[in-house]
C-alpha cells in the first residue's frame, strides 16, 4: 500500500505538471512564428501530383449529354 501511496502523490504532482508543460510545449510549437510555411505545405501534400485540375461543377463530370 506503500508504493500506491508514493505513486499516486508523484502522479497528482510532478507528472500533471510535467503533462501540463508538454501540452504547452506543444500548442507553443504548433503556433510559433515561421510555421506557416510549414503547414501550408503539409496541407498541400494531397494536391502535389495531380495530373489535371479538378472540374468546375459535378454536373462536367457527365459528356453524355
Amino acid at each position: 500500500m506503500e508504493q500506491y501511496s508514493i505513486l499516486r502523490a508523484f502522479a497528482d504532482s510532478w507528472m500533471l505538471l510535467m503533462l501540463f508543460s508538454f501540452f504547452v510545449g506543444a500548442i507553443a510549437w504548433a503556433f510559433r512564428p515561421g510555421s506557416r510555411d510549414t503547414h501550408n505545405d503539409t496541407a498541400n501534400i494531397p494536391f502535389r501530383n495531380s495530373d489535371r485540375p479538378a472540374p468546375a461543377s459535378s454536373g462536367d463530370l457527365r459528356k453524355d449529354r
